[in-house]
């Protein structure tokens, strides 16, 4: 196992330590244990960068499954080195943040960490792997995760609704990406990303492509929060605030971002990546940005504009598609819309992160989110009020902040689209640019709207559970070096060009690069008048005047009714399907077994029956059959009288007599068939069998001979027949109608020189067939345990009525 496999797995196995770190170091904080491990793996992914910037791959293979090409292959470029970085070092922030954010007296810190550290590893997995069933593997991963963290306070009603809503949404998107998946496995033969970009010819060609194309997308948009699926992501705000700043700005969102970047070779030059993509990127944007000013609490501002931003960055690798429709690099005016998109990526993941953490620094110093309750903080909290202003104004897109360089490079990527005579972008096109623009003007509305309501203006004491300070110097740490970051790539992005921008803009469009070009060109503050400069001014103008005038516009918002909204149309469906899912359970779910075997036994008849006559199975041979002597006839015909004795017996003891009898009978149809293991095993369990059943049946009252015996039923018999018929049938025809041979064969051969045993059927059981033995032992194991409580449960209540009485 190579170290950056390793590197993936740490989180998981830090993950099992944990709760005994937790339990055994009491007065120590548990996130200064779990910090080393981002801190350590964000060192290890920084030594990468040089190597990255020659454009040189890291690649890494594990074998998993190889009959089914699924390997373990983690490979690093470009972008999977950016997400590394990004989900590394935010996660050290964060985890250094929650620290001093939760109290290690109040708070379950062992569930939070292990979850946190479960999500970290599965982000890592998500980004570096190159296998498409592991990355998937990795992907569910973050969706349990994630569930466990946004419902993490599982007390809290909101809590468990924001929980579920998530992992219904993003697990569906999920499904679809795994559908998707097995279509490219279809049309290419392969799960690699690599080998599917070599065979990206053959794919666009298929019937199955854009079938494929819209379930991948699907995945990326449930996870990324993309219109109409962004529902989820307000409601995850009752996560902690450590969460929220991790998952909900730098990672878990991200990976359908970079799913998309990911899939680019694959299926970027058809013009229905590019429109699905960019359009409804841009509407994310807009819609979003929209809803975000009339939110009343932080965190709720914050979720929008996440889900706004998160728009933004789509709606650029949709237009960047374009770029593969263009062969001579200087006339390639669409890679700045890529190269907008990793941009802007960082800075998203640098203010947002911030903007969560002051969120939370607020919540936590003065115990509310709410700005209505919220102003004139700027004097009590003044590195909090400085670090704010950098983060919403970077947000904003106003100078000299990170957000301001992006922002423009993103209005040149919307001109351009204009520019393009390629799928009707030269007339429909038109809308990018404007849609981007109106959605700006918001952007800026709700970044200043959040500064200004929460730090200026008139101090609210009455209104705040809290006198306000400034937060302890540990929570500041972690915003004030996201703040430093925004300032210092803002004055010298060019820090990020060659290093990390231009390796990811090449692994999202590999075909471009020739030896020796580069993507993008230098990065500055002043690019000379332009119509960008011009649409800045006018999102500040218009941005401001609305912010003057809010209280006279915002009534707006009362026109949009709530049974319209997205949210409704969910509950609603939940509830649709909650009521659906009892009507139906009612009415098979009669509380007789009888019913249930009723139902069970029909649906093995009419699908066996109906298997058997669609494959043309009915072919009997038996020229390969061993011939039945006696002793096989005797002991049937013991086994059939005992089988009819247990049923019609009116005695329990001579029921229990006659179950061992058949019991006995066939381990004597093991020793005739020489497996003496199996002949030992089974008298071993009927003579424990027999034994315990007499045990309890000494404990029941006698059968009351008065009692009205069960009469015929014609049902019952036809049922009963059916299932013996088929039975006897599957038997009969499986033996005549083998697809394949036999795997005894590979027993017999390799018993003795694989696995150095001599005795086939043990060494079946504990090497071939190892694993099904270590979890049926699991299965055991889970059942005593679950026993085991129950019996500790009964004890306890009981002990406790005792002293209620005593």
């Amino acid at each position: 196992m190579s170290l950056l496999h390793l590197a993936i797995f740490l989180p998981f196995v830090m993950a099992v330590f944990v709760p005994f770190l937790y339990k055994g170091f009491r007065k120590i904080h548990t996130g200064w244990f779990v910090l080393v491990v981002p801190a350590l793996l964000f060192g290890y992914f920084l030594h990468f960068i040089p190597t990255i910037r020659e454009n040189e791959i890291i690649k890494r293979t594990i074998h998993w499954i190889p009959s089914l090409k699924i390997d373990f292959t983690a490979y690093l470029d470009g972008l999977s080195l950016l997400f590394a970085l990004l989900i590394t070092g935010i996660g050290t922030l964060v985890v250094f943040y929650s620290i001093f954010y939760l109290s290690k007296k109040r708070e379950q810190l062992h569930n939070f960490y292990v979850y946190l550290l479960i999500f970290m590893g599965a982000m890592l997995g998500v980004v570096l792997s190159d296998n498409l069933i592991s990355l998937y593997t990795f992907w569910e991963f973050t969706s349990l995760s994630s569930f466990l963290l946004i419902g993490y306070w599982y007390q809290r009603e909101g809590s468990r609704y924001g929980a579920q809503k998530s992992m219904l949404i993003t697990v569906f998107g999920g499904l679809s990406m795994l559908g998707g998946i097995f279509l490219l496995y279809n049309m290419a033969g392969t799960f690699s990303i690599r080998e599917l970009i070599t065979h990206k010819e053959m794919i666009m060609a298929s019937p199955l492509f854009i079938p494929s194309m819209l379930l991948i997308l699907l995945g990326a948009f449930t996870k990324s929060a993309q219109f109409p699926f962004y529902i989820w992501l307000p409601d995850a705000m009752e996560a902690p605030t450590p969460v929220s700043a991790y998952l909900h700005s730098a990672t878990m969102v991200k990976a359908g971002i970079y799913l998309v970047a990911r899939m680019s070779p694959v299926f970027a030059e058809s013009p229905v990546w590019l429109w699905i993509i960019g359009s409804f990127g841009i509407f994310t944007m807009f819609w979003a940005s929209f809803n975000a000013i009339k939110q009343t609490d932080l965190k709720g501002i914050l979720a929008f504009s996440t889900v706004s931003q998160l728009g933004l960055i789509m709606s650029l690798l949709g237009v960047g598609a374009a770029a593969l429709h263009y062969k001579d690099m200087d006339e390639n005016i669409f890679i700045v819309a890529t190269a907008a998109a990793v941009f802007h990526l960082i800075n998203h993941a640098t203010f947002k992160g911030a903007l969560f953490m002051v969120a939370g620094i607020i919540d936590h110093e003065t115990g509310t989110r709410d700005i209505r309750k919220l102003g004139g903080l700027m004097g009590l909290m003044p590195i909090t009020f400085t670090i704010a202003l950098i983060g919403s104004f970077s947000m904003a897109g106003l100078p000299p902040f990170n957000g301001f360089l992006s922002k423009e490079m993103f209005f040149t990527g919307m001109v351009r689209v204009t520019e393009l005579d390629l799928f009707s972008l030269d007339t429909w096109g038109l809308l990018f640019p404007i849609i981007a623009w109106v959605g700006s003007i918001f952007t800026f509305l709700y970044s200043i709207m959040l500064f200004f309501r929460t730090f200026t203006g008139k101090l609210q004491m009455d209104k705040l559970e809290r006198k306000p300070h400034e937060a302890p110097a540990g929570m500041l740490a972690p915003p004030i070096i996201l703040a430093a970051l925004m300032i210092i790539f803002g004055f010298f992005p060019n820090i990020l060009t060659y290093n990390i921008i231009e390796p990811a803009v090449g692994a999202i469009l590999p075909d471009l690069l020739e030896p020796g070009e580069h993507f993008v060109g230098h990065i500055s503050f002043w690019h000379g008048p332009g119509i960008e400069l011009y649409m800045t001014i006018g999102v500040i103008a218009l941005g401001v005047i609305l912010y003057l005038t809010l209280s006279k516009w915002s009534k707006i918002y009362s026109w949009f009714s709530d049974k319209l909204t997205f949210n409704h149309l969910y509950d609603q469906i939940i509830k649709w399907l909650e009521s659906g899912s009892k009507s139906i359970t009612k009415g098979y779910m009669t509380g007789f077994i009888r019913s249930y075997l009723v139902y069970i036994f029909l649906f093995f008849i009419a699908i066996s029956g109906v298997t058997l006559f669609t494959k043309d199975a009915f072919k009997i041979d038996v020229s390969n059959t061993a011939p039945i002597g006696v002793y096989e006839v005797v002991l049937a015909l013991i086994i059939v009288i005992g089988s009819a004795t247990i049923l019609l017996a009116k005695s329990r003891l001579t029921s229990i007599i006659a179950l061992g009898a058949v019991g006995y009978t066939v381990s004597l149809f093991f020793v005739i068939f020489r497996a003496p293991d199996l002949a030992l095993t089974q008298l071993v369990i009927e003579t424990v069998s027999v034994a315990l059943f007499l045990l309890a049946f000494y404990h029941l009252p006698p059968l009351n001979k008065h009692e009205k015996g069960i009469g015929f039923k014609l049902g019952n018999a036809l049922i009963s027949i059916g299932v013996g018929l088929i039975v006897t049938l599957v038997a009969i025809l499986a033996h005549s109608n083998k697809l394949f041979d036999s795997i005894a064969k590979y027993y017999i051969e390799n018993t003795h020189d694989k696995a150095g045993g001599e005795n086939m059927v043990n060494v079946i059981l504990v090497d071939f067939r190892g694993f099904d033995t270590m979890f049926e032992i699991c299965v055991l194991g889970i059942a005593a345990l679950g026993i085991f409580g129950m019996i500790r449960l009964r004890l306890s209540s009981e002990g406790g009525k005792t002293n209620e009485k005593k």
